[in-house]
């Protein structure tokens, strides 16, 4: 299986530095917070750090996130990062 998801780095409100995924995936059991919590999991084991993580996926022709509060925020507003690497498993 494959999972594509953004791997990015943003400076924070108090200036410092965050790493931050973002996982284009939407668990079929509806257990969101397992699913987030596996694939933040297999990214650190691959070798990305990650500070926050979120899930983008599309519900009702809409795309909607889930994660942590403030990175859920973020790309609220920002949209969608670019999908720039893959987990395989």
């Amino acid at each position: 299986m494959q999972i594509r998801f953004a791997h990015l780095r943003e400076r924070s409100t108090s200036g410092g530095w965050i790493d931050f995924a973002v996982f284009s995936a939407k668990p079929i059991d509806g257990d969101y917070s397992a699913a987030l919590a596996d694939l933040t999991a297999r990214a650190i084991n691959a070798g990305c750090k990650i500070d926050q993580s979120a899930l983008m996926y599309n519900d009702c022709g809409r795309v909607r996130f889930y994660g942590d509060k403030n990175l859920v925020d973020y790309l609220s507003k920002r949209g969608c990062p670019v999908l720039n690497k893959t987990l395989t498993f």
